[in-house]
């Protein structure tokens, strides 16, 4: 078959997927009722809400550049071992 040379490998975009799923659930952690006009709700300024679910997110969104900048030691290798041949 012929292989083709794509710009992220298959750890790559599994590491994105993760990442994307981390940022989901830290958006789920935000989630809630909110304060209408009728009732005050003071849930709106609970911890998970305010500190843990932005920073569960803050760690999906640098775990998705992490997961784009990756790149295996062995592919760096080989290439420079075909490069010394020449």
């Amino acid at each position: 078959m012929n292989k083709q040379n794509f710009a992220l490998g298959k750890i790559n975009f599994i590491l994105l997927a993760v990442s994307a799923a981390v940022v989901i659930v830290g958006f789920i952690l935000m989630a809630g009722d909110g304060t209408t006009e009728q009732t005050f709700n003071p849930d709106i300024f609970s911890v998970r809400r305010t500190k843990v679910a932005p920073m569960v997110c803050l760690v999906g969104f640098l775990s998705m550049i992490f997961a784009i900048l990756y790149r295996l030691k062995k592919e760096t290798t080989d290439k420079s071992e075909t490069s010394a041949e020449k």
